[in-house]
């Protein structure tokens, strides 16, 4: 039987499935002209969209339009799984997509192998068209290269690196002390406040969930609110209690704490809150509303009283220490326990002093 009708070629030939993206259409509309070598590293295979000039050969996840690649295509395959070397493939860069120049078979070997990036000389090209996405892709791009760093951070308003910026040199001033003989360059400085104090503290963010209440913010954005505010600022918050003991007014001093700990040990950017609910129901409904109540995994313990209150529970609650506690509550009580029928009305104590017995 003709390898041309086993399972893989019939898998590798088989069907159209779109087009790539093409590379003069896309760079026509970014007017992207300015270039920058980039040098070789893995990238992604997901971001490799299209092509440079052969989006017609291939369609759209780098299949071959025609059969007689075959042999080409099965040989490249067989060399990545015996782990042979390979050239890296040549790819044009635009924002975060990526263009083949040469390489196309390599690459269709290695999504059909399963691997998640390839080997590859990178040419990027920078968009210049006047759109808010191309300044701050700009923005962050020139902030990257002159700090050295191999990663991207991303913020959604312009002109905010500068804060970044300036972290660094503070910080690049601090590792200067004393130093005679060794001193640090700015790159030296940015990559040691990359991983000894932004990295640390963009993980206590993602680790909170606080991204979640910042609808089309970023992670970045919030360790930029929290820092300036902190460091640059100096402002004490007027709510969010707990969070200068988690993360000091002193950069170095935050440095300093988030040492102590190795990544999978850094301490939570929550709170836990301990709040009494007292209660008035509807007698007939009682039992009923007792029962929905205790099943709240945040209700530690209930008590049904005599007097002019009909029930007390007392509840625990987390928040990030962004958020104030009668935010929480009030976000507990109005969306858990209020609409349960039977409840006429609740009232919350928040203990001051607490003691308690083992």
């Amino acid at each position: 039987m003709s390898f041309l009708n086993s399972d893989p070629i019939k898998r590798l030939f088989g069907g159209d499935r779109g087009a790539l993206r093409s590379f003069h259409e896309v760079r026509s509309r970014e007017q992207a002209t300015d270039s920058i070598e980039r040098g070789t590293s893995m990238v992604p295979i997901s971001k490799i969209v299209g092509t440079v000039g052969r989006y017609n050969d291939f369609d759209g996840q780098f299949r071959p339009r025609r059969q007689e690649d075959s042999p080409r295509l099965l040989g490249i395959m067989q060399a990545m799984r015996d782990g042979k070397s390979l050239p890296p493939i040549s790819l044009y860069q635009i924002k975060d997509e990526f263009f083949v120049l040469d390489g196309h078979h390599r690459v269709l070997a290695a999504r059909e192998l399963g691997m998640e990036a390839i080997n590859a000389c990178i040419l990027e090209l920078l968009p210049s068209a006047d759109t808010l996405e191309n300044k701050l892709y700009r923005e962050k791009v020139d902030f990257r290269d002159r700090a050295g760093l191999s990663a991207t951070i991303e913020l959604t308003e312009l002109d905010q690196f500068v804060h970044l910026e300036q972290q660094i040199r503070i910080h690049q001033a601090f590792l200067n002390q004393g130093e005679k003989e060794q001193r640090y360059s700015y790159p030296q400085a940015a990559r040691d406040w990359y991983h000894t104090i932004y990295r640390p503290l963009v993980t206590l963010i993602r680790n909170s969930g606080l991204v979640k209440k910042c609808p089309g913010r970023t992670d970045d954005d919030l360790y930029l609110y929290i820092s300036v505010h902190q460091w640059e600022e100096g402002r004490a918050r007027k709510y969010g209690i707990g969070i200068d003991k988690l993360i000091p007014r002193d950069m170095e001093a935050f440095r300093t704490k988030m040492a102590e700990y190795t990544k999978q040990q850094y301490p939570d950017m929550k709170q836990t809150i301990t709040v009494f609910v007292l209660i008035n129901v509807e007698g007939k409904h009682e039992q009923r509303v007792m029962d929905k109540l205790f099943a709240l995994e945040e209700v530690k313990e209930m008590h049904s009283v005599h007097g002019s209150i009909d029930l007390i529970l007392k509840v625990q609650l987390q928040r990030d220490l962004l958020s104030s506690d009668a935010e929480i509550i009030s976000q507990f009580t109005h969306g858990m326990i209020r609409p349960i029928r039977g409840v006429q009305s609740t009232q919350t104590l928040i203990p001051g002093l607490s003691r308690v017995k083992e």
